[in-house]
């Protein structure tokens, strides 16, 4: 396939009007490479110590006003703030903690000593701290010269949400504080959008499985459990299917058989080699490529596409490149993306951040670079490149924790310079 060469902007663009095409269910004007998609929204049900990390396919609403009460942030003693602000002794009435019903309302010249989360009796328009306080046998003052505001240590009936309102809307990717709010909320299941199915067929003749005994030539596939756990921390259910050698009959079989996943990943076999097959293989399968090639480092070979399938949706395919870090830096910018969609994930990928650089950079210009790196996440991100020995070198890979993206025109970072990375 002859194809021009993208920016990386350019490529990302077309990964993502593929995502609108998803989104909108129609075909795009003027694009004729992309089809007209639609598909029926299923649902899983999952129980609530389950869901975590999946994403919500109904939304989460109150079932009651939140708080349900007016509620106490401190320690102290409820009272009118009017008086309080006399710093007079004033009558201790009553109690109440977290779990109790205040069993009347607060009387003039009263305060009531009332726990955190505890609700607050009727009359009282505030709460002053503990330690703010004087005790002197059955009565209290606000020990001057400190004031109180009306409404100060308390969160009124409804502040946080009203019955019924929307909390969380679908699209959600479910972590601790959206699990905890659905709790609150009284869900003891979730309806979550199912995992897609992503195949991975991974290339080459040099490939041996992981629990074999290489030759002198020969390599572990490294590429399928690594792309299997980054489609399982996208969201995605890996399915890991055989390895093939560089040849066309199973290179044909294998495709075949991958096309009732929702997403197809292929690495090895793109690049321009004799025995790169990859590409003619996909031919033969009545291919529609979206692009064929990006001006990155690493990854530049990665292909985007999609195959017919009888009675179906296309099903849509990246041919990554065989070097393991190629492999995840374009799963992280072009499939990462597209997988959530699939999944009916609203999660903005891929993720970028800043940082200040320790040390120095200096190349060719002409290609966006994302190169291994280090980042140290405190008040300040510092990140510092891993050296590394290519895109085959997979300790330097498992020894960082971002990317460093080097922009297309710069032959120069300097130390200190404010960077972008790539985040997993």
């Amino acid at each position: 396939m002859a194809s021009p060469l993208l920016s990386y902007s350019e490529a990302a663009e077309q990964v993502h009007r593929f995502i609108l095409a998803l989104a909108e269910q129609s075909q795009i004007p003027a694009d004729p490479v992309l089809e007209a998609l639609s598909s029926s929204k299923q649902v899983e049900i999952a129980p609530l110590l389950s869901a975590g990390g999946r994403v919500l396919a109904e939304g989460i609403r109150a079932d009651r006003d939140q708080p349900p009460f007016p509620r106490s942030t401190r320690d102290g003693f409820a009272c009118r703030a009017a008086e309080a602000n006399t710093n007079q002794f004033l009558f201790l009435s009553g109690h109440v903690r977290a779990g109790e019903t205040p069993s009347s309302a607060l009387g003039i010249g009263e305060v009531w000593e009332i726990m955190t989360g505890a609700p607050v009796p009727e009359g009282a328009d505030a709460v002053f701290m503990v330690e703010h306080s004087e005790i002197s046998s059955n009565f209290v003052r606000l020990v001057a010269p400190r004031t109180i505001a009306p409404g100060e240590n308390i969160v009124p009936r409804g502040a946080e949400a009203h019955a019924e309102d929307l909390l969380i809307p679908p699209g959600v990717r479910l972590g601790p504080a959206q699990i905890a709010l659905a709790a609150q909320c009284g869900y003891t299941e979730l309806a979550v959008a199912p995992r897609p199915k992503v195949a991975i067929l991974s290339t080459g003749d040099e490939l041996v499985s992981v629990a074999d005994s290489p030759g002198p030539s020969q390599i572990r596939n490294s590429n399928s459990p690594m792309l299997a756990a980054l489609v399982s921390s996208a969201g995605g259910e890996p399915i890991v299917l055989p390895t093939v050698p560089d040849q066309e009959a199973p290179l044909d079989a294998a495709i075949s058989n991958a096309l009732s996943a929702d997403l197809l990943l292929i690495t090895g076999g793109i690049s321009a080699g004799r025995f790169d097959l990859v590409e003619d293989a996909l031919t033969r399968a009545g291919a529609r490529f979206f692009f064929g090639g990006v001006a990155i480092q690493p990854g530049k070979p990665v292909v985007f596409g999609q195959l017919p399938r009888a009675g179906q949706l296309p099903l849509p395919f990246f041919a990554l490149p065989g070097n393991p870090i190629s492999s995840a830096v374009t799963f992280q910018l072009f499939a990462a993306p597209l997988l959530a969609a699939l999944g009916d994930d609203s999660t903005p990928l891929p993720r970028f951040g800043l940082a200040h650089l320790t040390g120095e950079w200096r190349g060719k210009p002409g290609l966006t670079r994302f190169l291994p790196a280090w980042c140290d996440f405190g008040l300040a991100p510092e990140v510092r490149i891993i050296p590394w020995q290519g895109s085959g070198d997979i300790a330097a890979f498992a020894r960082s924790n971002c990317f460093l993206v080097v922009p297309p025109d710069a032959a120069e970072i300097k130390d200190s310079s404010i960077v972008q990375i790539l985040l997993p």
